[in-house]
């Protein structure tokens, strides 16, 4: 196969993973908005940041039961297909036993803490209704592995439409914090029961735990884990700094933001995880590496600046939207305020993903503690000045996160293999950010058109900047329309699986 023949299938089978992600992202997107919703508006912004801070502990510990395995696993079952039933058998063995093990402690640092009784008993009713959420969505891994993203899309939007349906039902009840933690329970055993089966149907190798196994997932995990830690310290920090240095409302401000800011910063995720498994394989070939990144980068980079443009210019209309403008109205401002931020954890995400698959993640993790320690430190003199100056402390976190961000973007391209970050993708970010910077110009004067109108036009114009720089390439629209003429045998296979 011809180098030109081998871009060519990379960038088709990149394209493919991209889009199931992708409509899968969409869609578990639109149903997570509507549950927050729904709950942002029945309990209202200060027990919605208690529900913040009780998601914020729970999701901290099960770092530790994450313990790098999702990297490690995907990573071993692209490179050896035929390991999937031991390696999947034995890592859903030790998240159970790990997650069961960690509840205890997970309560204690909260007293420690000083949290409220009701706070505590949220946090141990959280812990135990993730389980079998957290075992649903492993069986993604294998499917990641093989590059079968549809199914990996699929159990996801099982999980969130789960969810949606049962919390709407409770909280209509009355149920309060105690409908979300419910909800994940029941929606994550039915999520379960789908991910098996959709395994089943993929993959023959049975399931089977091994000690040995269980093992090496410790000890391969191990480079991993430092990273997750770091990488989930950094909104337990926040949610303990808000709470400590401002007030509860403000916690439920930032918690409202937050949600669209972890929305909108999802295709990033979409992005990365698709380009992993093939990251993986190509990181003994320095030039299909090379090559392989600065493809999947320029797509991030389009999406990346066209979701802050469009942040800066329609935060207040989407809060008002989802969460009402009178209860919620600062968390537009919040929102505004990430969008700087925004920019860099795209590139963050994809650079630190290329790093990960060439088995760097212990120098990596390295670089995101130093970052997380200036954030920190940051916020410890920024919330209390933007609480005093502006009532709002958690401007100051959003300001911290750039700075922190632009640390990690700075230390991943000294991580990367030299030669990986090229001045074609320093152009490639340039020409983004014209796009992003003449779309504002242009749709600024034009805000208080109908949302309709103008949140469509902001997209063509961003494309139409984006396709005149060559940000967007012929190249890539070849791509696309490969993608739509190929055939699509996945949906035959889903549809006896879901049926049975």
């Amino acid at each position: 196969m011809s180098p030109t023949d081998r871009s060519s299938g990379n960038a088709h089978r990149l394209a493919r993973n991209v889009f199931n992600l992708l409509m899968g992202q969409i869609s578990t997107t639109a149903l997570t908005m509507i549950m927050s919703a729904a709950i942002a508006r029945t309990l209202g912004p200060a027990d919605f940041g208690v529900l913040y801070l009780v998601t914020a502990v729970s999701t901290f510990a099960y770092v530790f039961v994450d313990w790098g395995h999702g990297a490690y696993v995907i990573r071993e079952i692209a490179r050896h297909p035929e390991r999937a039933g031991e390696l999947m058998g034995s890592v859903l063995g030790v998240r159970a036993a790990t997650a069961i093990a960690l509840s205890i402690p997970a309560v204690l640092i909260g007293w420690l803490l000083g949290y409220p009784a009701r706070t505590l008993l949220y946090i141990a009713a959280l812990m135990a209704a993730w389980i079998p959420v957290y075992l649903g969505l492993t069986f993604g891994w294998a499917f990641r592995g093989k590059e079968r993203m549809e199914f990996d899309a699929l159990v996801n939007v099982s999980l969130k439409l789960l969810i949606l349906i049962f919390g709407v039902t409770l909280l209509v009840r009355g149920a309060g914090i105690g409908a979300v933690i419910l909800a994940n329970a029941a929606a994550g055993t039915l999520t379960l029961v789908v991910a098996w089966v959709l395994y089943r149907r993929l993959d023959s190798n049975r399931l089977r735990f091994s000690p040995s196994i269980a093992r090496e997932l410790m000890v391969g995990g191990a480079p991993m884990v430092t990273m997750t830690i770091a990488v989930a310290l950094q909104p337990y920090i926040d949610a303990n700094m808000l709470s400590r240095l401002s007030t509860p409302t403000v916690l439920g401000w930032y918690s409202a933001a937050m949600m669209f800011a972890s929305t909108l910063i999802a295709p990033a995720f979409v992005l990365a995880s698709a380009a992993y498994p093939r990251l993986s394989i190509a990181a003994s070939n320095r030039d299909e590496f090379r090559t392989l990144l600065h493809d999947a980068l320029r797509p991030l980079l389009f999406v990346a600046v066209l979701g802050a443009a469009g942040t800066f210019l329609f935060a207040e209309v989407a809060i008002d939207i989802v969460y009402s403008i009178e209860k919620y109205g600062q968390s537009a401002t919040i929102l505004r305020a990430f969008t700087p931020a925004m920019v860099l954890v795209f590139i963050d995400m994809m650079l630190g993903t290329a790093i990960l698959a060439a088995g760097n993640a212990v120098r990596l993790a390295g670089a995101k503690i130093l970052s997380i320690a200036v954030i920190a430190g940051l916020e410890i003199v920024l919330i209390p000045y933007f609480q005093a100056h502006y009532g709002n402390g958690a401007i100051a976190v959003m300001v911290s996160f750039a700075v922190g961000e632009l640390v990690m973007v700075v230390a991943a391209i000294r991580l990367l293999p030299r030669g990986t970050v090229h001045a074609g993708i320093a152009l490639d970010l340039g020409r983004a950010l014209a796009a992003g910077v003449g779309t504002i110009v242009v749709m600024r004067p034009l805000i208080q058109l109908s949302p309709f109108i103008a949140i469509p036009a902001s997209i063509a114009l961003f494309t139409g900047f984006a396709i005149a720089l060559r940000l967007i390439r012929p190249s890539d629209l070849a791509a696309i329309r490969r993608l739509r003429k190929a055939p699509q045998p996945a949906a035959a296979e889903i549809a006896p699986a879901v049926s049975n």
